[in-house]
C-alpha cells in the first residue's frame, strides 16, 4: 500500500486523514535511547499518513514531534495556554516542529481531555502522572491505544494498572516496542474493527459500558452491553428486537448479518 494512503481512515464516506495522539513524559533530561524511539514513532506516524498530535510539550513527545516534521509529516500541538505568549513563558513549552498550535486556555490537566479526543488513536510513551491521566481518558472513552513497550514510566505497569481497574469500555490496547510494527498494528486493527466502536457521546442518553442492572441487551456489531432504553437503534427478525448503540452498527448488520449472533 501507498506510504501516503496508509493513514486514510477505512470508514465510507471519510476521507481525513487519521489523527495519531503521542502521550508521554514531558520531563526533560530524557536518556538519548528513549529520546530516539520517541523520533522513530513520530517519524512512523507520518510514514503512515497520519498526523501526529501531541501535547505540545517538551520531553518525549517533542521527541515524536521533531521525527514526524523531519519526514513531512503534519504536527498538531495542543497548549494548555490561552496563546503563543502563555505558551512559551508561562508553560514553558515549545512551538518547533508543530505546524498547529491550538490555544485552549484549560492549562496543563485540562487541556489532556482535548488531546484524547481530538486523536483516533493514542500512543503512549514513557510517562507519569500526567501520561497516567490521559490513559485513564483513553480507556474510558473506549479508544484504540498503543503502548511503546521499554520506555520506561507507566507502560511498564499498564496492564497491572488495567487489570486492578476492573472496568471493560470498549479501548483495545497493544502492545510492542518497535514503532513501525506498533503503528501497523494499530492501523489495521483501526481499519478493520476500532473504526466500528462508537463514540461515547454518539447516543442522546447516557450508554452503559458494563453489563449491570440496566445493561441488560448488548450491540452484535461492537459487543456494547446497552440499556434497551438507550439504544440508538433497533430491528426485528423473527420476532427477534436486536439493539444497536448507533446507526453505524446497524448499518454494519445489515450488510453482513450472517457475520454476527443474535441469540
Amino acid at each position: 500500500m501507498n506510504d501516503q494512503k496508509r493513514g486514510l481512515q477505512a470508514v465510507p464516506g471519510q476521507r481525513m486523514s487519521l489523527k495519531i495522539g503521542v502521550m508521554g513524559s514531558a520531563a526533560t533530561g530524557q536518556d538519548t535511547e528513549t529520546l530516539q524511539t520517541a523520533r522513530l514513532l513520530g517519524e512512523e506516524i507520518a510514514r503512515a499518513g497520519c498526523v501526529t498530535i501531541t501535547g505540545a510539550c517538551p520531553g518525549l513527545p517533542l521527541a515524536a514531534a521533531q521525527g514526524a516534521h523531519t519526514v513531512g509529516g503534519q504536527v498538531i500541538g495542543i497548549s494548555p495556554g490561552l496563546s503563543l505568549d502563555e505558551h512559551l513563558y508561562k508553560y514553558h513549552s515549545p512551538a518547533e516542529f508543530h505546524d498547529v498550535l491550538i490555544f485552549t486556555g484549560s492549562g496543563l490537566m485540562g487541556r489532556e481531555v482535548v488531546n484524547i479526543r481530538s486523536s483516533d488513536i493514542v500512543v503512549i510513551v514513557g510517562g507519569s502522572s500526567g501520561t497516567l491521566g490521559e490513559l485513564a481518558i483513553a480507556y474510558d472513552e473506549g479508544k484504540l491505544i498503543g503502548v511503546l513497550t521499554g520506555t520506561g514510566g507507566i507502560t511498564d505497569v499498564i496492564p497491572q494498572i488495567l487489570k486492578a481497574c476492573q472496568k471493560e469500555t470498549g479501548a483495545r490496547l497493544i502492545y510492542d516496542n518497535h514503532p513501525q510494527k506498533l503503528i501497523e498494528q494499530l492501523l489495521e486493527v483501526y481499519r478493520t474493527e476500532h473504526y466500528q466502536h462508537p463514540s461515547c457521546f454518539c447516543m442522546a442518553c447516557e450508554t452503559v459500558e458494563t453489563q449491570g442492572d440496566l445493561a441488560t441487551v448488548r450491540d452484535p456489531v461492537c459487543g456494547m452491553w446497552l440499556d434497551p432504553k438507550c439504544a440508538g437503534t433497533t430491528k426485528k427478525i423473527n420476532d427477534v428486537v436486536i439493539y444497536f448503540c448507533c446507526s453505524a452498527c446497524a448499518t454494519e448488520f445489515e450488510a453482513n448479518p450472517s457475520r454476527y449472533s443474535v441469540t
